[in-house]
């Protein structure tokens, strides 16, 4: 059964900090990955720390992609973050933050 992507209101002022390239990578790539099987340990998708932005962490090249997975009462992937890998750094919006 598919999941139902929902992106949380403060990810489209993350996105205003992405090329159009950028934000067509991580609309197809989350359309891709996360749609089906979310929840599955990969290379690129992975369990955070606690305390983290989020959950789960997706890697698109220099991309990142955060997000929490609701099972019940319906299978939803909620999109919290989306930012950039700068050297150590990501770069969420404005802010940096340490991954």
């Amino acid at each position: 059964m598919a999941y139902r992507i929902e992106y949380l209101p403060i990810v489209k002022l993350h996105f205003r900090t992405l090329t159009a390239r950028q934000r067509s990578i991580v609309l197809d790539s989350v359309d891709e990955q996360l749609t089906y099987k979310p929840i599955v340990i990969t290379r690129n998708r992975f369990l955070m720390r606690p305390d983290s932005i989020a959950a789960w962490e997706l890697r698109i090249g220099e991309l990142r992609v955060y997000y929490d997975i609701e099972e019940d009462p319906e299978q939803v992937v909620y999109i919290c973050a989306v930012g950039v890998k700068e050297g150590n750094l990501v770069r969420i919006g404005t802010e940096v933050v340490a991954p």
